[in-house]
């Protein structure tokens, strides 16, 4: 019989919901029992697409043995992190600190007041190499709880002590003794944390394979950016600017050769285990999609080589063929683990029972059945599919991905040995050198790679497909709306915006936001839908990455309404996470007592911290809007003052460990650099204004905020607020663009060649 998750929105919990464990949700009911009866809480956090979660689920949370122990000593919560960042990142910092690592599932036992005295990640069901099970663990802490609890207790709010010091003061406690009373000017400091952040990620970088380090290999697409920003900064040509962009763009190289690319159907997958970027976990993250995009937009504009571009067409075709909602928005991810079994569950979009069925939004269950899972069943290869599905071909394809009878994948990197006999594609060698290799023409070896993915990709759709967790996260969201809007300029240069499928999705995308999880009356953004609008409100990560997709729409499709919602979106954000006494934004918000602290987040990880894109965001906001000001307790406050507090909030942090927040030096370098515009003058949908456009997109260079002005309502708004905006018209009867810094503006270009000319440098 269902238990109580199978009334909830997360398709996390949902698949939870015919454990035999007595599950609740977050919330009053399970915090209320647990002081009723005494107990502690075991809270497990984690997502649907989670291998590592469905390992501990079957071993575990399946068992009529470990439920018992559970529901007899334990009140136990299930929780869905991307429901709840902002409790998953409270919880988290308590798991790592204590053991020095974090990971998902995550597992924490809690006073009834929701105060961590112990925690870690994944524990396997029974005793092993010296490490006690889940069984073993739990009758532990039982025992310890009856006979210890007021040193329990005790522990627990010296936990929760130190998290709130941690949270007040953060990483100013890692100043050394001696620092200087007087900070150094912002400038000098920007700079020597940029050359400590270039040169360690010069000394990490792995020259044979790229990336940073060792196993695992993560996608972190913040050092990509601002590898990029020193290529831009220093100027392409440098020394430094050579070497970042051959950093930044190598290592985009050997992800899209390796098996963390999904060769046959576009996309990426989450992280690989290994070094060389060959055996990933499977799960397909939305947030990597968008932020990989970019990464590679960007090298293609770094670099002029197509193929950077052609991934990213990958990328984005992939998310509008199998991420979108019929409604416009896009999913959160697809699972690592399939079915083995050859019936094929169905496709997705538009099939609403079939995405149902991946979903598990039916009756609360995962799938509609249970088969045998294994993770990247849908993904891998045996040598005989191959062969079957190529034919002739088949000797061609298996060269080039380096694909073998046996299997390609180390066993050192099978630890389930689920991936015995079988293939994770992976290009072992440039397409020229196979061509040469089996004798075949240039053209003739690119028409045959084509030919064979398509067959693949044919044959795997008959394959039954990976769980799809379909709720719509709107930070998630944003961040691809930003992908989509700016590589609509770059991968379809000057088209219409109506002949970019790429701008129509990221349109489509923030209509559905706006409509679906955005409140116009109290101005209230909410974090997720599923089948409807959930209760949960927005998070600072939610209204900081919406804004930056805001101004990025604004700018590929020069709609005022998108900047006008990111001028109020950047409001309510300061009002809601604004911290007047220290600057800088709290990840939560005020009136949640549930959340034991609030923390700023001080990392750009798998994504982005708020703070740094809120800073990014700021700069913009007062290059293009000017000098808007906001209460807080602390005063009035500019666009440009609050970006000021914001990276000063954390400037102990990424002054002193610049690596852990890139994407802060990021905002840092924009706060410092003098405001640079470029204003268009004329009919937008014009042939002659869209190749103006153009120019803007072709190369890497320093960062400019785009505006149009169109002689109407939207022209007097930005005037209002910009007032040398008012008499740009243009040039006799021609498209013209304005490139101004610091609010002095050249002479108006009206041709491609003069305004590639100023962009360049030139008069």
């Amino acid at each position: 019989m269902p238990n109580r998750l199978a009334a909830e929105k997360s398709p996390y919990l949902r698949q939870h919901a015919e454990n035999p464990v007595d599950w609740f949700p977050w919330g009053d009911e399970a915090f209320a029992k647990a002081r009723a009866e005494q107990k502690p809480v075991f809270l497990s956090i984690g997502y649907s697409t989670c291998h590592w979660c469905h390992v501990m689920a079957h071993e575990s949370f399946e068992s009529a043995a470990v439920a018992d122990v559970l529901n007899r000593s334990f009140v136990s919560i299930k929780l869905d992190r991307e429901e709840r960042p902002d409790l998953d990142r409270v919880y988290m910092t308590y798991v790592q600190q204590t053991t020095g690592h974090g990971g998902w599932p995550m597992s924490v036992w809690l006073t009834p007041e929701g105060k961590p005295f112990y925690g870690g990640t994944y524990f396997p069901p029974e005793d092993r190499h010296g490490r006690p099970g889940f069984v073993t663990l739990l009758h532990a802490i039982a025992q310890h709880w009856q006979n210890e609890r007021a040193k329990i207790e005790a522990g627990a709010e010296e936990v929760v002590q130190a998290l709130r010091r941690y949270a007040h003061e953060g990483p100013a406690r890692e100043l050394k003794d001696g620092a200087p009373e007087t900070p150094q000017p912002l400038h000098e400091a920007a700079g020597a944390a940029f050359d400590r952040c270039f040169q360690y990620f010069y000394e990490g970088h792995d020259p044979i394979w790229g990336g940073f380090g060792g196993a695992p290999k993560f996608p972190r697409a913040a050092t990509l950016n601002f590898l990029f920003r020193v290529a831009a900064l220093q100027g392409a040509g440098s020394e430094a600017g050579r070497e970042a962009v051959k950093m930044a763009a190598f290592t985009l190289q050997r992800m899209a050769e390796g098996g963390i690319h999904d060769h046959v159907g576009g996309g990426f997958h989450r992280y690989s285990v290994d070094e060389q970027w060959h055996v990933p976990h499977f799960e397909k993250m939305l947030y990597d999609q968008a932020q990989i995009a970019l990464n590679c937009l960007e090298a293609r504009q770094a670099t002029g080589v197509e193929v950077y571009a052609w991934v990213a067409r990958g990328i984005f075709d992939y998310v509008l063929r199998d991420l979108a909602s019929p409604r416009g928005g896009f999913y959160s991810a697809e699972d690592a683990d399939s079915a083995v079994t050859l019936a094929a569950v169905g496709r997705v979009v538009p099939d609403e029972p079939a995405r149902a069925a991946r979903s598990g939004s039916s009756g609360g269950l995962a799938l509609p059945a249970k088969p045998a899972h294994a993770e990247g069943a849908f993904y891998v290869w045996t040598k005989d599919e191959i062969d079957a599905a190529l034919g002739e071909d088949a000797a061609f394809f298996c060269a080039h991905f380096g694909v073998k009878a046996g299997g390609n994948v180390d066993p050192a990197h099978d630890p389930h040995g689920e991936f015995t006999g079988k293939n994770v594609l992976m290009q072992r060698r440039p397409l020229a050198q196979t061509a040469a290799d089996l004798k075949l023409e240039p053209g003739v070896a690119a028409e045959t790679l084509v030919r064979c993915l398509e067959k693949l990709r044919a044959v795997r759709t008959q394959r039954p497909r990976p769980h799809l967790d379909d709720k719509v996260i709107t930070a998630w969201n944003a961040l691809m709306i930003s992908a989509l809007a700016k590589g609509a300029p770059v991968l379809d240069g000057a088209a219409r915006r109506g002949d970019s499928p790429y701008l129509t999705a990221a349109v489509r995308a923030a209509e559905f936001i706006r409509a679906a999880l955005w409140d116009d009356a109290s101005g209230t953004l909410f974090r997720s839908w599923r089948e409807t609008r959930s209760d949960i409100p927005a998070f600072a990560e939610d209204y900081a990455f919406l804004a930056q997709a805001l101004l990025d729409l604004y700018e590929a499709t020069f709609d005022v309404g998108w900047l006008q919602w990111a001028e109020r979106l950047q409001a309510r954000m300061d009002e809601i996470f604004w911290d007047a006494e220290r600057g800088g934004y709290f990840n939560s918000r005020a009136d949640d007592p549930s959340v034991l602290v609030r923390l700023k987040e001080d990392y750009d990880g798998a994504e982005p911290a708020a703070g740094s894109i809120a800073a990014m965001n700021l700069v913009r906001l007062d290059w293009m809007l000017g000098g808007r000001k906001t209460e807080d307790r602390a005063g009035n406050l500019s666009c440009r003052e609050r970006a000021e507090a914001t990276v000063g909030a954390l400037r102990a942090h990424w002054s002193g460990h610049p690596h852990a927040l890139p994407q802060m030096l990021c905002a840092v370098e924009l706060l410092l650099e003098p405001p640079r515009t470029v204003v268009f003058a004329g009919e937008r949908e014009s042939e002659e204004f869209r190749a103006l456009i153009a120019v803007v997109h072709e190369r890497l260079g320093p960062r400019r905020a785009l505006l149009h002005v169109d002689g109407g309502e939207a022209q007097r708004w930005l005037a209002a607020r910009r007032p040398y905006l008012a008499e740009m018209r243009p040039r006799h009867g021609r498209a013209t663009a304005f490139v101004c810094e610091e609010f002095t503006c050249r002479q108006p270009a009206a041709s491609v060649a003069e305004l590639r000319a100023q962009l360049s440098g030139g008069a």
